[in-house]
């Protein structure tokens, strides 16, 4: 998948890998000029992803290569074990979770799945939770409190399934009762939003200690397609409709509603995934030994503090 803005970078590398194999083919030393080449390549690629619109942010996150939630997990964690179903209604294969360990410590990890392929995208509902998702997710963190195991929960979401059968089970409810229980966990709680954080979809796992964003990811109450379609009545400005919303991680991190930004690879996250893979999972680590050093009732009273005291508001 390549990108608009991307192609200039394509072009130039189509031209190096040209370059090499006409070397090797003749026998001649391009050396000189592949260099050159090269220095351009990183050169555009650094100006490129350095001034990325909010809009081209957006596509970033989208991107079909960018890891998802089972990837990290597959990564950071030796020996997870995936907890299926509500007890209640189904297993919401748009949510996944479980036990797994990280570097000799036990983490639950739960998140939104997407799919790569249309098959996958079907079978994980394109990374939309219906409400059983939601309390599976809940079902789990509970389990994690009850054997004293921090939480990580990964939030890529194009929001919550709207679909009638979702509303008939208490979609609404299913994310409230999470906001609420989130807030009054007794283990730490990470939450990362590396990809699409959108609506109430993505709040109802992201009540945490610590709220992180990739990079490139967008995180708001409504993604720019629908902001457009709501405002102009039509998708053909969602990029006038994203930078109106501020919806990218240094956005919300100005507007102090999120911890911090993890840094990704030049080029996004699917340019080199082992990198960011390490990178977050440096972070949970480095997170969770500061979050373990205060008694539940302190990382209640924080969590609760710092949400409280998120938006602006005028007293008349």
């Amino acid at each position: 998948m390549l990108l608009d803005f991307e192609k200039p970078i394509a072009d130039l590398e189509t031209k190096l890998a040209e370059m090499k194999k006409a070397a090797t083919d003749n026998q001649i030393d391009m050396s000189v000029s592949i260099a050159t080449i090269e220095e351009q390549i990183q050169a555009l690629k650094i100006e490129t992803y350095r001034k990325l619109t909010r809009w081209q942010r957006v596509q970033l996150s989208r991107h079909v290569d960018r890891p998802y939630t089972l990837d990290y997990i597959d990564y950071l964690a030796t020996d997870f074990v995936e907890l299926h179903g509500d007890r209640t209604v189904r297993d919401d294969k748009a949510m996944v979770g479980g036990f797994g360990t990280i570097d000799g410590q036990t983490f639950m990890l739960i998140g939104q799945q997407k799919g790569r392929n249309t098959k996958d995208r079907q079978f994980r509902n394109f990374g939309m939770a219906n409400p059983e998702g939601y309390r599976k997710a809940l079902r789990l963190m509970k389990l994690a409190e009850k054997f004293n195991k921090p939480i990580v929960t990964f939030i890529d979401t194009p929001g919550a399934f709207p679909g009638i059968e979702a509303e008939e089970r208490g979609q609404a409810e299913a994310i409230a009762r999470n906001l609420r229980e989130m807030f009054m966990l007794r283990v730490p709680v990470i939450c990362i939003i590396i990809g699409e954080g959108a609506s109430g979809g993505a709040l109802g796992i992201a009540i945490g200690d610590r709220v992180l964003m990739l990079e490139n990811a967008w995180y708001s109450v409504i993604s720019p397609e629908n902001c457009s379609a709501i405002l102009w009545r039509s998708w053909n400005y969602k990029e006038q409709a994203a930078e109106a919303m501020k919806p990218t991680a240094t956005d919300m991190l100005a507007f102090k509603l999120i911890d911090g930004i993890i840094d990704e690879p030049l080029g996004g996250a699917h340019a080199n995934k082992a990198a960011i893979a390490q990178t977050v999972k440096q972070t949970i680590l480095d997170t969770y030994q500061e979050l373990a050093k205060l008694t539940p009732d302190e990382r209640i009273e924080q969590r609760i503090q710092k949400f409280a005291s998120m938006g602006v508001y005028a007293t008349v």
